[in-house]
């Protein structure tokens, strides 16, 4: 929901136990929309918190402001100067390949806090938004041209690695897929592709083959996969058929290791968040002002290791290539032996921004969690929408959508 003044939303969300959806509506709706309903009820079964049934506050305010700071990281990403710092630190050639691309659901991560919007990382392969679909239309709040936005994307990735004729066959790709936490959205991806006419498979790079000439799963060729792999610079054995199909642009693939190196690497985030460099690369002042809110981010390394753990309290500290909060660290809960770990090196320091909170129900009991909001990029065209939000305690409890009850 859209609103105004900002600490009004903010006060609202952490006081308001209110717009929920019942449980059973969001799954009807979910099963609605899966040719495999079987198998998806008995997946959602298995996961009681996988999304919340809240829906999260936003003031139209922050929401300019998300744009705004997306828009910028648009144009910095596309200077010769960044991507050439960016892209320096991958090591394969299939780096390189189909440079036109744009990667598909990019995803921009914030905290909303009483001075604005702040961005905690970018992500590639953002998973969570084919069940965040099955939310809006539990809301009555569907995006009707859902498919086709999506299956544009794809359309949109074809055509920008240099594909003329029309895509036939998508494979979704994971390592053990059907024992992914997301299996569930993949099987609704699958299912919306199918709708727009592709031939669409979920596999692991393991049923995969590749000829020297085209990649296959189960002896069809795959003409673009959906890269779910959390392996982003597929540097591992067991990905290098895909690695090596696509270092021979035999397949496309979406996203991929160039995406990766050019957005969600969080060392991006040391550039992005670096005023005197954004100056001396001609960012334009709008532009400057903007990434400003981006908490400053400084690579952790022997030189200022100390000096990082006598003001750790500050930070967050995150892996350079990290996901999905694995080994991250809030500085005032460190423990020596963490920090022995962290300042070999091989993470940033992010100045710590305080998450705002959402009032929810679970199990009947009414608690006070943190939530973060989540713009999904499917063509880097312009921002899509407001897509996700993610509320957790303890243990993540939850994905959402930010705005489950007004489009814009």
């Amino acid at each position: 929901m859209i609103c105004n003044v900002a600490t009004d939303i903010a006060r609202l969300n952490e006081s308001c136990f209110c717009f929920q959806l019942e449980r059973a509506a969001i799954d009807a709706q979910i099963l609605s929309q899966t040719d495999a309903p079987v198998i998806v009820k008995a997946l959602l079964a298995t996961r009681p918190h996988y999304f919340a049934k809240t829906a999260v506050f936003l003031s139209a305010g922050d929401k300019q402001n998300i744009l705004q700071q997306i828009a910028a990281i648009e144009t910095v990403a596309a200077l010769p100067a960044y991507r050439k710092a960016a892209l320096a630190r991958g090591s394969h050639p299939a780096i390189t390949t189909q440079s036109q691309t744009k990667g598909a659901f990019m995803g921009y991560d914030f905290h909303i806090t009483p001075e604005g919007p702040r961005l905690i990382e970018i992500n590639t392969n953002a998973g969570g938004a084919f069940i965040v679909n099955a939310l809006e239309r539990a809301a009555n709040v569907q995006n009707p041209n859902f498919n086709d936005d999506i299956a544009q994307m794809f359309i949109s990735e074809w055509r920008a690695a240099g594909r003329t004729g029309p895509i036939k066959t998508i494979a979704i790709i994971d390592e053990a897929p059907e024992e992914q936490f997301h299996y569930p959205d993949m099987l609704l991806a699958a299912d919306s592709l199918r709708e727009s006419g592709f031939t669409v498979t979920i596999a692991d790079p393991k049923d995969c083959a590749y000829d020297g000439k085209a990649l296959s799963v189960n002896g069809r060729t795959v003409d673009l996969i959906y890269n779910r792999l959390t392996d982003f610079d597929l540097s591992l054995d067991q990905n290098s058929v895909v690695r090596d199909a696509l270092q021979n642009d035999d397949v496309v693939v979406t996203p991929a290791p160039r995406h990766h190196a050019i957005y969600a690497d969080k060392r991006n985030l040391i550039r992005l968040s670096d005023p005197k460099l954004l100056e001396s690369w001609g960012v334009a002042p709008a532009h400057q002002l903007a990434l400003s809110k981006i908490p400053k981010t400084i690579a952790v390394t022997a030189d200022n290791a100390d000096q990082l753990w006598a003001q750790r309290k500050q930070y967050f500290f995150k892996p350079d290539a990290g996901f999905g909060s694995r080994a991250t660290y809030r500085g005032a809960k460190l423990t020596r032996k963490v920090w022995a770990h962290i300042s070999e090196g091989g993470y940033v320091a992010q100045h710590f921004v305080t998450p705002s909170l959402r009032a929810v129900t679970v199990e009947a009991r009414q608690l006070t969690l943190k939530f973060d909001v989540r713009v999904y990029i499917p063509m880097r065209v312009k921002p899509w929408r407001l897509r996700r939000a993610s509320i957790k305690g303890k243990r993540r409890i939850c994905e959402q959508k930010a705005e489950a009850w007004r489009r814009f």
